[in-house]
């Protein structure tokens, strides 16, 4: 079988899928493309024009959960709850952290304080109420990394290797566990292994030039 990512190096959904890759020890070829001059073979093949794109023997896959659910369904053991609700909980939750990617990425591209001053208490919001509803350790659901974690990941990394340096306390005081499950995805293998050489310059690069305001001064 032959399985090839087609990526945006630095976009938090490519990176989803490649965590859940190199935690499944799956081979692959990772192809990148520019998204501000996407090539008309990738516009053939991806119906939304976005990345993650997996092709397997031809075949075509989109949208980061789906892709990364097939990998999961093709090599056990699986990374996702057995139990048919507690699933379910966990595909709720990691629709949940897209919106927490998507603040993200709002704060970082705006050239606008007041959507960055939003955009900051957004994800704060987000955290308290994320803190409210993680019971488990060090993982979303107990000691195995799921599929889940693999979610929020990017969200983490960006915390880590963008963002602190321009929000104090982007997590507010009191998230102790969100804050311990951010340590534990970030120690995974499978995760320091899908950031980029040079993440920090380059993204901090590529906002910069977006026009984003926050990373202007750093």
């Amino acid at each position: 079988m032959e399985i090839e990512l087609i990526s945006f190096d630095l976009c938090p959904y490519v990176q989803r899928s490649v965590i859940t890759l190199l935690e499944k020890e799956i081979p692959f070829k990772r192809t990148n493309i520019d998204l501000a001059n996407k090539p008309e073979w990738f516009l053939d093949i991806s119906p939304l024009g976005k990345v993650p794109v997996l092709r397997i023997n031809g075949n075509i896959l989109f949208e980061s959960a789906v892709i990364n659910e097939y990998l999961d369904e093709i090599t056990p053991p699986s990374m996702h709850p057995q139990d048919p609700l507690q699933k379910a909980v966990n595909r709720a939750w990691i629709e949940y952290g897209s919106e927490l990617s998507n603040l993200s990425f709002r704060m970082l591209i705006t050239d606008d304080e007041n959507v960055v001053e939003q955009s900051v208490q957004g994800l704060r919001d987000k955290f308290e109420f994320l803190e409210k509803n993680l019971a488990a350790e060090p993982f979303f659901n107990g000691a195995a990394f799921s599929l889940i974690d693999a979610a929020y990941a990017p969200v983490f990394i960006r915390m880590e290797y963008l963002l602190k340096q321009a929000v104090d306390n982007l997590v507010p005081p009191g998230c102790e566990r969100v804050l311990a499950w951010s340590d534990a995805i970030l120690s995974r293998p499978s995760v320091q292994g899908s950031i980029i050489d040079r993440f920090t310059e380059l993204a901090t690069e590529r906002f910069r030039k977006r026009g984003g305001i926050l990373l202007q001064n750093l």
